[in-house]
């Protein structure tokens, strides 16, 4: 092995120092904390899930996978993404009583990336499904939710964007005609790319009435005022639903008292393909990036053979944790230096020190070969040194 080879990790896989370690973990909690006081449960899943199962459901790309075969010969991938395993667990062993389940999850998973993307493979997300509940009001709680858990986060300055899959597909499908050209524009939207979309439009073989529709749907961002510009647009039965859904979300939002912190993007589209209707991703101007997103995905739970509702979401933390600014300020961290003759007298000292929170570093003096550099490490030191008494 070289010596190159030897400090160097796989592709998008990423050490966590103990500055970030602990500045994660105060995000976490602060977060997971939150979560429970909403009555939502913390489960756990396996890092390794069946292929044929949890990697077909989770709707991200095959050669996204990491896959490996086990010793029977069957495939197996590391979880793409938490949503698909819990699905599974629920329908498998929670959902007996079809009752709403409120389950919470901190976890990796993990994404093969292309050479170039520069992105991590191995990435944390902490998020909440709420399975068993078809009504608005549930979309509306985990948007709540995710609002009151940023905050608790400490990220005061963040927008939640909020579309309609259902939405953008009838009204695709009702002016193109067919699933694969509706995809086709589809494909420009998830993509961001505005101007490749009008290009697009602009090349169909449509009425200049129906160019102009779809060249307006471009338009539809903004505060409630878009839902009524969007009836305008849309002519079915099945757009108009979608449409009072996110009506019935605002409402719900105002009641929550939080509809400052949302704007409708009905062109927003997600790269995950089992979500059915309101979608929305969070911002930070801080992080180019959502740094979270979720919605409904009510056909997934179909794939383990339990017809239910679902949604959710999920939280990047790393991208949480650049919003924030970064790492957080360390917190103070006192160093005991003893000599072997006041071994006894530093383990006392310390000990009553944690017993009333305080951290603390016991450290033999003739460990160390640098005391200036060892004492810049903290912000309080104590020496212990020589016989009792002498010492300070």
């Amino acid at each position: 092995m070289s010596r190159l080879f030897m400090f160097e990790k796989p592709l998008g896989m990423r050490d966590t120092l103990p500055g970030l370690y602990e500045t994660k973990s105060i995000a976490r909690n602060a977060i997971k904390s939150e979560m429970k006081r909403w009555g939502f449960q913390f489960i756990e899943t396996p890092a390794l899930e069946y292929y044929e199962t949890v990697g077909t459901a989770s709707a991200i790309l095959d050669q996204q996978l990491f896959k490996l075969l086990d010793s029977q010969g069957h495939t197996l991938v590391l979880r793409p993404d938490m949503t698909a395993p819990i699905a599974r667990v629920a329908a498998s062993k929670l959902l007996k009583e079809d009752l709403p389940l409120r389950l919470a999850y901190s976890a990796n998973v993990y994404r093969a990336q292309q050479r170039e993307g520069g992105r991590p493979a191995e990435f944390e997300q902490i998020g909440v499904e709420c399975i068993g509940d078809h009504t608005i009001s549930a979309d509306g709680e985990v948007i709540a939710l995710l609002i009151s858990s940023l905050r608790e986060a400490g990220l005061p300055k963040f927008q939640i964007s909020v579309g309609h899959i259902g939405f953008v597909q009838t009204l695709f499908q009702q002016i193109l005609g067919t699933e694969e050209r509706a995809q086709a524009l589809t494909k420009f939207l998830y993509e961001k790319n505005y101007v490749g979309y009008r290009e697009h439009v602009k090349n169909l073989g449509l009425s200049s009435i129906d160019k102009q529709r779809l060249l307006d749907f471009l338009k539809l961002r903004g505060g409630k005022e878009v839902l009524s510009f969007a009836n305008d647009i849309i002519e079915n039965e099945s757009g108009r639903e979608a449409l009072s859904q996110l009506q019935q979300l605002w409402e719900i939002v105002v009641a929550f008292g939080e509809e400052d912190k949302l704007k409708f993007d009905l062109t927003l589209i997600s790269h995950m393909s089992y979500y059915t209707g309101i979608v929305f991703e969070v911002y930070s101007h801080a992080v180019g990036t959502p740094i979270g997103n979720g919605g409904r995905y009510d056909l997934l739970l179909e794939k383990f053979g339990k017809a239910t509702g679902a949604t959710g979401f999920a939280l990047y933390l790393d991208r949480l944790i650049e919003a924030l600014g970064g790492l957080s300020e360390e917190t103070p961290m006192t160093c005991i230096l003893f000599s072997d003759e006041r071994r006894q007298e530093a383990y006392e000292v310390a000990k009553e020190k944690r017993a009333i929170g305080e951290k603390v570093v016991l450290q033999d003096i003739n460990g160390v070969k640098n005391i200036d550099a060892c004492t810049n490490q903290y912000t309080d030191i104590v020496f212990l040194i020589g016989k009792a008494g002498r010492g300070s």
